[in-house]
């Protein structure tokens, strides 16, 4: 019986190629959204006077979409080196939490493993990586599934970088063409699932305005404004949340 028992568990657990593919299957509906944001980025950083190389450099070893959108364009204004690393940081500030929340699932893993899941680590693959997570299934390879949408999502930012490059110089004036309202609308799909407590619902509510209200001033300021007041808002609220159910 005890030998049924194990077998049957051997068969429940998904093997490792299993576990690879379906994180990127699972993250093929969010890549949708990404594609055109990176072309229309490869484009535009070209037309900022970034070179060829820097700028496949950038995707390569930055790899992080809205961050390298606001440096491009800090860049095109002129604008300070350091004042252009603060703002990227302040805006990847999310990623801290990212980590946080995901920390815990793979500190078993060498650093062989946690190195490379933490730089492939974006808003894309930490939905899909976190509801996998959260299944109750036993499955001790769930980190290959990370990988799967995290590899997934590397390559497509590489390929679209190099089709700006490339093919958005040839088509006149893309990034007018609207392309990138895909972007917003993919975030928007993966904040919703998780508004199920007023922290979180507080949290975008107070970010979404703030941006809104701060977009017309200078550097991206409003952006930064925006992560802060939603990040202190979301803490307030789950302090007095606490408060009162204690």
């Amino acid at each position: 019986m005890t030998q049924a028992i194990t077998q049957s568990n051997a068969r429940a657990v998904p093997p490792l190629r299993s576990e690879f593919l379906a994180g990127a299957r699972d993250t093929f509906p969010l890549i949708v959204g990404a594609i055109p944001f990176g072309i229309i980025f490869g484009t535009l950083a070209a037309g900022s006077g970034l070179s060829f190389a820097a700028t496949a450099a950038m995707s390569a070893f930055v790899f992080a979409g809205s961050a390298q959108f606001i440096a491009v364009g800090l860049l095109a204004a002129g604008t300070s080196w350091p004042f252009i690393v603060l703002t990227t940081f302040v805006v990847n500030l999310r990623h801290a939490l990212y980590s946080a929340t995901l920390a815990p699932q793979v500190k078993r893993l060498s650093q062989r493993w946690q190195i490379p899941l933490a730089f492939w680590l974006t808003d894309e693959t930490f939905v899909v990586a976190a509801n996998r997570y959260n299944q109750s299934d036993s499955s001790p390879h769930k980190h290959w599934y990370w990988l799967g949408s995290a590899v997934f999502m590397y390559a497509n930012w590489q390929v679209c970088t190099w089709l700006g490059l490339t093919v958005g110089q040839l088509l006149p004036d893309a990034a007018a063409w609207g392309l990138d309202f895909a972007m917003p609308v993919t975030f928007i799909g993966m904040v919703v699932p998780y508004l199920k407590n007023r922290p979180m619902l507080a949290a975008v509510i107070v970010s979404g305005l703030v941006a809104v209200l701060a977009y017309p001033l200078p550097n991206k300021l409003g952006l930064i404004l925006a992560a802060l007041a939603g990040i202190i808002t979301g803490i307030v609220v789950e302090s007095v949340s606490k408060k009162r159910n204690a």
